[in-house]
């Protein structure tokens, strides 16, 4: 049996890519991009196949990956997703939340709940703060949902009361904000424990004054968060002209800039900008473009409304990922930038075409060899 694995990090060989350099955007016409597009059913059938073929031919191991990596697949893939542990395939989400051990997925009980430990900048655990929280959330998983930690049962309302008690003016509240604008009342408030209250519309006003050239990932994540809150304000029935702070609108006008950049400087291939919202660029390695047009694409699944959501710019960039997937299926890839971009095709698969079967768990015998075990840094 064969089975493709992933690499936390990327060998950094140029893999099908191209330069652009010295090539003029302009010159070439929307009309005649869009005349390569394919048909709707044909793209539907190359999304459910690319999907299906990382759920089912990329396993990780509870012995050579961590925590980073496990969660990141979950991400996609939610229940469904499987993971090697003594060689039997588990469903990872059930596996971590019923107290297994995996390296990286580290909690513990808090003053106000279950703390999960932060090691920033790690691509082995939780990297930045409530990483494993705002993820979890995007998992439709009630707050409910039981959690062991240490041999004692918890859910995942705990995780949050202890975010709430550990926010603070000034931090990385990316992943907090995901998860808080799915869970909590929009009309919340909540003292933390340096005394001050806090409410959702606080934490929009944080993230939306943040600069996305200098957060994670270009600001994808950021504005992934700050999309989040969005949907879910606009859901209950909030208008941007019944906002005596301007909060919202401020929060929407901040939307629309990374929305506009990201199309403005989409690359005739269909990728996003190797600079995110920033300028336009591209680069030869199609892992590198894998990341970042992956990263934009996860943004716009949440921001753009339906009518937007067809436009041709869009289906453009869908299909230069597919492609990208198709291309790559014997190749290690990193695990963040893959799983960022299967979510990113997942949501544009249910949006535009409803929800795709879940893929089987086992690997076809068309793909790579297993290779060694995923680097980390």
């Amino acid at each position: 049996m064969r089975m493709a694995t992933l690499s936390a990090c990327f060998s950094g060989f140029v893999l099908f890519g191209f330069v652009l350099s010295g090539c003029n955007r302009a010159s070439v016409p929307p009309e005649a991009l869009e005349l390569a597009l394919p048909t709707d059913d044909d793209l539907r059938d190359r999304l459910d196949r690319a999907i299906a073929f990382t759920a089912s031919n990329r396993h990780l191991n509870t012995k050579d990956q961590a925590g980073w990596q496990v969660v990141h697949g979950i991400l996609v893939y939610g229940r469904d997703y499987q993971i090697y542990n003594d060689d039997k395939l588990v469903p990872a989400l059930d596996y971590l939340l019923g107290g297994g051990a995996l390296r990286g997925w580290n909690m513990h009980k808090g003053d106000h709940g279950v703390e999960a430990v932060l090691e920033a900048g790690s691509n082995t655990g939780q990297g930045h703060e409530d990483q494993w929280l705002g993820y979890l959330s995007q998992c439709d998983l009630s707050p409910d949902e039981p959690i062991m930690v240490a041999g004692q049962r918890y859910t995942i309302r705990d995780l949050i009361t202890q975010a709430q008690w550990d926010i603070y003016d000034g931090m990385e509240a990316t992943w907090t904000l995901m998860a808080f604008s799915t869970y909590l009342p929009l009309d919340t408030s909540w003292q933390a424990k340096d005394g001050s209250t806090w409410t959702i519309d606080r934490m929009v006003r944080m993230e939306t004054g943040q600069d996305l050239d200098t957060s994670a990932c270009g600001g994808t994540h950021r504005m992934y968060g700050l999309a989040t809150a969005m949907k879910r304000h606009r859901e209950a029935g909030g208008k941007l002209e019944d906002d005596p702070q301007g909060t919202w609108r401020r929060c929407q006008d901040k939307i629309d800039q990374a929305i506009q950049g990201a199309r403005e400087f989409q690359q005739p291939d269909g990728s996003f900008s190797t600079n995110y919202f920033a300028r336009p660029a591209s680069s030869p390695e199609i892992s590198k473009r894998i990341s970042t047009s992956g990263h934009v694409l996860e943004f716009l699944m949440v921001a753009l409304d339906d009518k937007q959501l067809e436009e041709p710019w869009v289906k453009r960039a869908v299909l230069h990922l597919v492609e990208c997937f198709e291309k790559t299926q014997n190749f290690d890839l990193e695990c963040g930038a893959l799983y960022h971009a299967a979510h990113g095709l997942d949501l544009y698969r249910l949006r535009r075409f409803g929800p795709r079967q879940p893929a089987a768990s086992e690997p076809t015998e068309t793909s790579a060899p297993l290779s060694a075990a995923v680097e980390t840094k």
